[in-house]
């Protein structure tokens, strides 16, 4: 069966972006691929071989599920990490299959040494340390208990890292912030090496972290959105672009590895002066050739881009027009030739030098380029070019 849009995948673009990001951040710098929120909408199973191909051997996740779905994915002995969630009885499956899991309160410490006593092999681990973000992560008080914990139960952990995470390194409003959690780490990191408990890494970079804040690449990066070609915000790009080159102008060194297309379901002319869909937000004006495209809220085309959206039909840009129903919307394709029943339709992507950026939906209404890719069913399919 026929699926009413379908999402395609750049290898060469997705090559490209990893040999650039290498390139920045050096050999010495281990380069964790993040691909949680079922890789930024790209699909778990897709990105780990491609990025396996790519020589990556280090895979960062949110959830118990998402690592599951890595280990069914992954063809080759990669190291995957949980981030996140994970339930005290799923515990002993991750230990189990050597996946490593942040512990961020005494409580998971607790029940990892339980679960790696019943396994009969050791806990990987890494310690998440509170350093302003305010979310998850020992204090100086809880990591001096859990320190002393790892300490008496020392047989059942391997520590695989010592980590930490920023609160908004891509903007520059939060640059005090950033730099008071790199002094935070530093102080809680130095109660760890005092412990005398040996541990394999640090690391604290997620893509923004590791553009504009060299110091903070360590022994291992964590890149999300940089790697699928988009920076995590426009001031991260001319934070890198435009200060390395002096030009922002210069050629974009990453390629948007998505794009996402459909076709035209329906054609029609409707008279002047008629609403067009659900309600009353769109008036014609004039006889208007509409066409119907099977795209809606249900697939990830929001319905703020009611009135607002716009997609690529025959190379040129035409404007979503009444209300984005649940499963399909109404684009304006007066003027344009050659448009019928089955024309393609580019939502992301990009023809005769026009370009649909994720951005240039997702700033319509006010989301991140994060937020849009991962709002991505997984039902809509998926292949590799």
């Amino acid at each position: 069966m026929l699926h009413s849009s379908f999402i395609e995948l750049n290898k060469a673009a997705y090559k490209q972006n990893i040999q650039f990001l290498r390139e920045r951040f050096g050999p010495d710098v281990t380069f964790s691929s993040v691909i949680k929120g079922n890789a930024y909408g790209h699909g778990i199973e897709n990105i780990l071989p491609m990025a396996e191909a790519e020589g990556i051997r280090h895979f960062s996740v949110f959830s118990a599920d998402e690592a599951l779905k890595a280990l069914n994915a992954r063809s080759r002995d990669s190291e995957l990490m949980i981030m996140g969630m994970i339930d005290d009885d799923e515990l002993a499956w991750a230990v189990e299959h050597d996946i490593s899991f942040y512990v961020f309160e005494i409580g998971r410490l607790q029940a990892a040494a339980e679960a790696a006593k019943r396994i009969g092999k050791p806990a990987r681990i890494h310690i998440e340390l509170e350093t302003g973000m305010y979310r998850t992560g020992f204090n100086r008080e809880e990591l001096q208990q859990a320190l002393d914990f790892l300490a008496d139960e020392k047989e059942q952990f391997i520590i695989e890292g010592i980590c930490t995470h920023f609160a908004g390194a891509e903007s520059v409003t939060n640059y005090l912030r950033i730099k008071n959690q790199m002094k935070a780490f530093s102080k809680l990191h130095r109660m760890v090496v005092k412990s005398g408990l040996p541990y394999r890494m640090c690391h604290t970079a997620c893509s923004a972290a590791a553009i504009r804040y060299p110091k903070t690449r360590m022994d291992m990066v964590r890149i999300g959105i940089a790697q699928y070609g988009m920076w995590p915000n426009r001031e991260t790009y001319l934070f890198d672009v435009v200060e390395r080159n002096g030009d922002e102008l210069s050629e974009n060194p990453l390629r948007r590895v998505i794009s996402w297309k459909s076709r035209v379901m329906s054609i029609k002319s409707v008279p002047a002066n008629r609403f067009i869909g659900y309600g009353t937000s769109y008036l014609t004006n004039t006889e208007t050739k509409i066409a119907t495209v099977p795209v809606g809220y249900t697939h990830g085309f929001s319905r703020n881009l009611s009135n607002l959206g716009r997609v690529l039909i025959e190379g040129k840009r035409v404007p979503v027009i009444g209300v984005v129903n649940m499963n399909m919307m109404m684009v304006d394709v007066n003027g344009i030739e050659g448009v019928q029943k089955g024309s393609e339709v580019i939502i992301i992507g990009e023809k005769n030098g026009i370009d649909m950026t994720v951005a240039s939906f997702s700033e319509l209404t006010n989301m991140l380029n994060y937020e849009t890719l991962a709002r991505l069913p997984e039902k809509i399919p998926r292949f590799v070019v």
